[in-house]
């Protein structure tokens, strides 16, 4: 539930370095004819397009809860997301497998090689400053699990898609720095081919594992379980409490919501049990800020 990350920042940061690495891709592979430079400009602009979609995202789910969205829009953030990974990340990877196969097909001889490398060498540059601010992000949410579980348990898909963003594109990078690097030692145009192939096969399989994660959330998530039960342990916790019947959490974007049932400590009056849930939601969300809406039924049963 904490979502104590800047997520801006690093959207910001991967979007400079991006629309340098791109145009410095594209005017290498036109100046080359690398496949592996060309598959990796198009992965570049994707990503520029990336963050431009993320922003927008971030935008639309700040705005406020209306009749027709009494929670607010904070579930946008999931379907920008979602898009990001469907039309960028796949069709990105379909279009540089393609590539790869046309130069297969059509084989043409690396240009100025050693340009190729140096570009390809900068931009592993920009782009490891990129992944390195957002792990920083990471680091502030992760709360000691390991990468694999965070990217498997985090509700903020905005970070989740720029760390898989950035993750690709320094893997897609150092194949196609060996790609180059095999083409100019053997002469053999078929490896930079190859390179492209591989870069496509890279941002596809990443594409699936994003969109798989924020599918998830798209269709509505809890909170984490240690979040849930740290909820679970307050409200137990509190003297109005007598015992936990049930409780519902939803993430929505940064913001959650919260429904209980629980079996309260015996009042004087209606008026008196109602302060007393009052009391209850009041310490609920000054505990838990990301909790914006909380509806609290009492019970006996």
């Amino acid at each position: 539930m904490s979502h104590g990350a800047d997520a801006k920042k690093s959207i910001f940061l991967a979007l400079g370095a991006n629309l340098l690495i791109a145009l410095s891709k594209l005017v290498a592979a036109i100046v080359t004819g690398s496949g592996s430079l060309l598959a990796e400009a198009i992965h570049s602009f994707a990503d520029s397009g990336n963050q431009g979609l993320l922003l927008l995202g971030l935008r639309r789910a700040e705005r406020g809860a209306t009749p027709e969205h009494p929670l607010g829009h904070g579930k946008a953030i999931y379907f920008w997301s979602f898009l990001v990974a469907i039309l960028l990340f796949g069709l990105g990877g379909l279009f540089s497998v393609y590539e790869g196969i046309h130069k297969l097909r059509a084989p043409d001889p690396l240009e100025l090689p050693w340009l190729a490398l140096g570009i390809l060498l900068f931009a592993i540059v920009l782009e490891s400053i990129s992944l390195a601010g957002c792990l920083r992000e990471v680091n502030k949410v992760r709360q000691g699990r390991s990468l694999w579980r965070w990217f498997r348990e985090t509700r903020q898909s905005d970070l989740l898609v720029v760390f898989g963003e950035d993750v690709a594109a320094l893997a897609g990078l150092a194949f196609a720095a060996v790609a180059v690097a095999l083409t100019m030692v053997t002469g053999e145009p078929a490896f930079d081919a190859w390179g492209s192939i591989v870069i496509g096969a890279l941002l596809m399989l990443v594409a699936v594992g994003v969109a798989v994660e924020v599918k998830s959330m798209l269709i509505g998530e809890s909170v984490s379980a240690e979040d849930r039960q740290a909820i679970a342990e307050f409200l137990t916790s509190r003297p109005e409490v007598k015992r936990l019947l049930g409780l519902i959490t939803l993430q929505l974007g940064s913001e959650v919501m919260v429904a209980v049932k629980a079996e309260m400590r015996e009042a004087s009056s209606a008026d008196d049990l109602v302060s007393a849930i009052n009391r209850c939601e009041a310490a609920l969300h000054e505990r838990f800020p990301a909790v914006r809406w909380s509806f609290f039924e009492p019970d006996v049963k």
